[in-house]
């Protein structure tokens, strides 16, 4: 873990790149600079769908990128258990959003209402996913499996969820080690975007 620095778009492009992703520390607001060593990532084959929220599935409609900064500001809602997302972070990755890089993909009722989503970085073939959030039971799991099948096109892809948590491992996400990681990293910055993300 580092300290310090700015959230500059090259700044953040640059850390991505490395296998290096901002949070601040909760305690005392202080940008710090994580590469966890294991890495969560979510092999695009090993995603989880069970039986139920195969069923769930058909409640929502899936889309990309129509409501970014929704997405954000309920991922950065003060009363959600663990917010981590300040000012800081929302400004940068608006930001990031408006210049092609930060994405969203969200869960919609079938009555309009936008009740999940996720959002997170996209180069080349990484998505580094940032956060997530629901307002009705599998919506932010609907999120997931609409990214899947985004980044799911015979391209070489790499979805980074940061750490593994009992939650995302339900899901089908595992850790490796950091080299693993960064050499797969390496590989896949080579490849285009996602179509839906170009």
């Amino acid at each position: 873990m580092g300290a310090g620095a700015d959230l500059e778009p090259g700044t953040l492009l640059l850390a991505y790149r490395n296998g290096i992703f901002p949070m601040p520390l909760q305690r005392d607001d202080i940008m710090a600079w994580w590469s966890p060593d294991p890495r969560g990532v979510l092999p695009l084959d090993g995603l989880h769908v069970s039986h139920s929220l195969r069923k769930s599935l058909r409640q929502f409609e899936i889309r990309v990128d129509t409501a970014f900064r929704d997405v954000l500001d309920a991922c950065a809602d003060p009363a959600r258990p663990g917010r981590w997302i300040n000012d800081a972070i929302r400004h940068a990755y608006t930001r990031m959003h408006d210049l092609g890089w930060a994405h969203s993909v969200e869960a919609w009722s079938l009555d309009g209402e936008l009740v999940g989503g996720l959002y997170g970085i996209a180069i080349g073939g990484l998505f580094a996913g940032e956060s997530m959030f629901h307002r009705e039971a599998d919506a932010s799991k609907a999120a997931l499996v609409g990214l899947v099948e985004v980044l799911d096109d015979g391209h070489d892809r790499l979805l980074d969820v940061q750490w593994s948590t009992p939650h995302l491992a339900s899901l089908g996400a595992v850790e490796i080690e950091r080299t693993v990681y960064l050499a797969h990293l390496e590989r896949v910055l080579a490849s285009p975007l996602p179509e839906r993300f170009a």
